[in-house]
């Protein structure tokens, strides 16, 4: 087996807030795309990163955020997050970054947000849902956010939630198990229909869970390409390769053969989706990794540590 390394970078590790998960039950949600919430304190969260050889993890709040049809909601909640989040972070500065949320579909409130987290709470870069109430990530809606996320080279992290356009299929199966790797696929293709690699090329994409399907589809979606672009845009192939992936959940071959005919190794970012995911799912993505024969170790330091650097260089 190949070395591990002991400082990993944990890009996709989600936090609770107690004032936001209080908020959330008061509306009657009490659970993550049919996960319930699970019980969360920054005291758990420092000892699952010990045991599992994870230096510093970069927050977010997961789905379902925090939009729910009232937008002066929205703003409260995503002002608290943040400020929850900041507050780890000078607590803990070596242990933890922190990805703002945004009251979206509230896009001056968003703008503001945006700034505020960024410039006075110093956090590490932006989560945005891969739709939010039915408007997915790439459509116009959302242009003026993605140009001043460009224009600060900002990171984003996109994280799957349930589509309201689309509902649910009557199956038993939470939502998280499937449709959250279909959202992802979803939004990453409206991202590449609209040109956004294109327009925005500054900003740096991270998307989650090894990019849903996207890289196993990635032949199907590229026929966007012949429908809907003209010959001198970039490729559905290109703009697949400009994205970064986290392999939470999925250090394994049937998805990292996937994914590594869509990206370079050196897109690829550890993950582990704590505390949604069974904390056992951690150790086995950190094993995955190793036993992998289509990584060596500098693949593997790469991987777990050095790529996410190049996005997060105050953890060096």
């Amino acid at each position: 087996m190949k070395k591990q390394i002991s400082q990993i970078i944990d890009v996709h590790h989600h936090i609770l807030p107690p004032e936001y998960i209080s908020a959330l039950a008061d509306l009657g949600v009490r659970n993550s795309g049919g996960i319930t919430f699970p019980d969360w304190t920054i005291e758990k969260s420092i000892r699952h990163m010990d045991k599992n050889g994870i230096s510093s993890a970069i927050t977010s709040i997961s789905s379902p955020g925090v939009y729910f049809g009232d937008k002066s909601l929205a703003i409260k909640l995503a002002k608290n997050c943040n400020e929850f989040s900041a507050s780890m972070i000078e607590k803990h500065p070596d242990r933890f970054g922190g990805f703002a949320t945004l009251p979206l579909p509230d896009v001056e409130a968003a703008l503001s947000e945006l700034e505020f987290s960024l410039d006075v709470l110093k956090l590490d870069g932006v989560v945005l849902l891969t739709n939010i109430d039915g408007w997915y990530l790439g459509s116009p809606i959302f242009d003026e956010v993605f140009s001043e996320l460009n224009r600060r080279n900002a990171v984003v992290f996109i994280h799957p939630t349930v589509s309201q356009e689309n509902g649910l299929p009557n199956l038993k199966v939470p939502a998280a198990i499937l449709e959250f790797v279909f959202d992802t696929t979803r939004a990453i293709s409206n991202l590449i229909l609209n040109n956004i690699f294109e327009r925005f090329p500054n900003i740096r994409f991270i998307v989650s869970h090894a990019g849903g399907t996207a890289p196993y589809l990635a032949a199907r979606i590229s026929m966007l390409d012949y429908f809907s672009r003209d010959e001198h845009e970039l490729d559905t192939f290109d703009c697949l390769n400009s994205l970064y992936y986290d392999v939470a959940l999925s250090a394994y071959p049937y998805a990292l053969r996937s994914l590594l005919e869509a990206a370079d190794p050196s897109r690829i970012l550890f993950g582990s989706d704590y505390p949604f995911a069974p904390p056992v799912m951690t150790s086995k993505n950190v094993e995955g990794l190793l036993v992998y024969d289509g990584f060596d170790e500098s693949n593997i330091k790469a991987i777990e540590r050095n790529n996410a650097l190049s996005l997060f260089p105050r953890f060096g």
